[in-house]
């Protein structure tokens, strides 16, 4: 298994998109079939997570110059850590919608055109701002997974949590922006988002190869730096 020193990671928004445009324009018939496969793999129930990151190690392997098929992306090696992870988003969403239950009759008795109450629209900023959070502090959890073999979830969000520390802010610019880049496909032509949306992927890998270098260490290059203290 690889050794990790978990530790926030020196966020390279600018470098992430344009070595990711780089990659898929330069491997654009493969990196496209294999996106493809992976919307093909979604469509299996509890996948679609999964999906994505034999996605990435797809795109791990082809810059390596190792073999690749299609048969990489249809791997369960790590389905267990996934199927986890979509539990607990479930559990989570239940947790959020039982205190709307209770909202309902409040809401139920009031005047259509006095808009929603206050409370209600006070608990879904808290409901969307919390959300947020977690995705962001989580956001290293796929190259844990797929690309460290951490099959832990809680362990993965531990580590996640620390590497995106003080990178909050540029990883939701990141995201905005590459976002923003994927639907241009919609723009031109509906048709295109199949053509965008891999280009989103490709920038994410980037950004977990470079976070998964930084906090990787090699125990033997530990070993001396320990002789030489």
């Amino acid at each position: 298994m690889i050794k990790l020193n978990a530790k926030p990671v020196n966020f390279k928004m600018g470098d992430y998109i344009s070595e990711g445009f780089e990659f898929y324009k330069a491997n654009f018939g493969s990196l496209l079939g294999a996106f493809l496969l992976a919307m093909i793999m979604s469509i299996i129930p509890f996948c679609g997570l999964l999906a994505v990151g034999n996605f990435y190690k797809y795109c791990r392997d082809l810059r390596a110059g190792r073999n690749v098929s299609a048969g990489d992306i249809f791997n369960f090696d790590d389905f267990t850590p996934y199927f986890l992870i979509q539990l607990v988003l479930f559990a989570g969403v239940m947790v959020i919608y039982i205190p709307m239950l209770f909202m309902l009759p409040m809401m139920g008795d009031r005047d259509p055109s006095a808009g929603p109450p206050a409370l209600f629209v006070i608990y879904m900023i808290f409901v969307y701002i919390a959300i947020l959070i977690v995705f962001l502090k989580g956001f290293y959890m796929p190259a844990l997974i797929s690309l460290g073999r951490i099959i832990d979830i809680k362990e993965a969000w531990k580590i996640s949590s620390v590497m995106s520390k003080g990178n909050l802010w540029s990883i939701f610019l990141y995201s905005l922006a590459v976002g923003f880049l994927s639907q241009l496909g919609v723009i031109a032509c509906f048709i295109g988002v199949i053509f965008t949306i891999p280009f989103a992927y490709a920038s994410h890998y980037f950004a977990y190869e470079d976070g998964m270098k930084q906090i990787t260490y090699d125990e033997i290059q530990e070993i001396g730096i320990k002789n030489e203290l």
